[in-house]
């Protein structure tokens, strides 16, 4: 079974084709247009340009991912496609591309949460000392950490989810944007906070942690408004190495709640794994510190599968069709969905 996967959540144009191996999914091809300079003058993504971008790259990223897997529209079995949430923009540009396609080609169409495809990520066949194991089993807990979500997910089975915690303001990576914007160090604010840092001391700003306790949730907004207000303090000459203490003290700060409230959470519910999903699960203090708290084994993917791809669409699309769901023309975006 071959299933094709198209993603436009955000600003990435991507395509997929990934074949059923049983367990895990073997990856044919993954295409990914990304945006990053077109949004960079901004500090963020901004909308409409990446609508417009979406219209102009989806045809020939799809096209692109087929001749990579080596196989035509009369080799596929299904398409899957992204239909919430994220930006209703970007959300309408692969819909309408997937629906399109999959009524003139005969084929079923497969709806895909977003969300839900950053957690089969890990059901793709990969490499490495992360991978998840076949034989892991039942619950597992799911920290999906993007510039969009900072969710924990309790996953009880395949499509059986509760939802434990989440941010209340900022997401993890929203706030790795804004932070980089305020130390002028570029964007993405994440890659780029985390190369500042390797040169900084964590400790040589206590910033606040946010621990909320007695609940799962998040916030990082208060972090954020810290960093303004050192930055505010500063405004004459500057200690040498000033900005790139300030990004490891800032990267400290949200690693820590992150790998604590995530080892919190899997004690708490019993799970037997954790899974570290979303485009800031590629930080690799993140993966040091969740792994050094956890008890139970910790998943990781490659770099490429952290950020939004459509092999973790069609992964998920992959389950979704083994469970019988398909969606009819009426289907539509829906921008804020929820995975629980």
């Amino acid at each position: 079974m071959r299933i094709l996967g198209i993603e436009t959540s955000c600003d990435e144009t991507a395509a997929a084709v990934v074949e059923d191996g049983g367990y895990r999914c073997a990856i044919l091809s993954n295409v990914i247009a990304s945006q990053v300079d077109l949004h960079a003058q901004y500090g963020g993504v901004f909308p409409e340009v990446a609508s417009r971008a979406h219209v102009e790259a989806i045809a020939p990223v799809v096209e692109q991912a087929l001749r990579d897997a080596h196989v035509g529209w009369d080799d596929l079995d299904a398409i899957a496609v992204t239909y919430g949430p994220g930006l209703p923009g970007s959300l309408l540009v692969g819909l309408n591309f997937a629906k399109g396609a999959a009524l003139g080609k005969g084929l079923p169409l497969v709806p895909v949460n977003h969300l839900e495809a950053h957690l089969y990520a890990h059901w793709l066949r990969t490499e490495g000392d992360g991978a998840l194991d076949d034989a892991t089993p039942f619950p597992m807990l799911a920290l999906i950490v993007s510039g969009g979500h900072t969710e924990l997910i309790l996953m009880h089975d395949h499509g059986r989810y509760t939802y434990l915690g989440g941010t209340l303001d900022d997401a993890a990576g929203e706030a790795f944007d804004k932070v980089a914007r305020l130390l002028e160090l570029g964007y993405p604010g994440g890659p780029a906070i985390e190369q500042a840092a390797r040169q900084g001391n964590a400790r040589a700003f206590d910033f606040p942690r946010a621990w909320l306790t007695g609940t799962h949730d998040f916030s990082f907004s208060g972090l954020k408004t810290a960093v303004l207000r050192t930055l505010q303090r500063f405004n004459g000459p500057r200690p040498p190495r000033f900005f790139a203490d300030m990004a490891a003290s800032f990267q400290a700060a949200v690693v820590e709640v992150l790998a604590e409230k995530t080892a919190q959470a899997a004690k708490a519910h019993g799970a037997q794994a954790v899974l570290l999903s979303g485009g800031v699960s590629a930080n690799a203090s993140l993966r040091t510190a969740t792994r050094a708290r956890v008890e139970v084994p910790v998943h990781t993917l490659p770099l490429i599968l952290c950020t939004d791809n459509a092999a973790m669409v069609a992964a998920a699309g992959t389950y979704r069709y083994r469970a019988g769901v398909r969606a009819g023309w009426d289907l539509d975006i829906e921008p804020g969905l929820r995975l629980a």
